[in-house]
């Protein structure tokens, strides 16, 4: 992923680090363009959830700030 940025690209912010983005990423596109399995995960954009069932519909906009949480197993 560019760091820097283009004319296709936004900067966002991806648990703390500085990242970009396509200019037209969903929450959903944004997962799979960045390699993560989205079964195990919780979103948050800007400080706020998002359900599963609006990651399609959530548009990621210039300097967001995105937690992505891992859930993990055991016992």
């Amino acid at each position: 992923m560019n760091s820097q940025g283009g004319a296709d690209q936004v900067a966002i912010t991806i648990n703390g680090e500085p990242r970009s983005a396509p200019a037209d990423a969903t929450v959903a596109s944004l997962l799979r363009h960045i390699g993560v399995q989205d079964d195990r995960v919780a979103v948050e954009l800007d400080r706020q959830i998002v359900r599963r069932s609006e990651w399609e519909t959530t548009q990621i906009r210039a300097g967001a700030s995105i937690e992505i949480v891992q859930f993990v197993g055991g016992g």
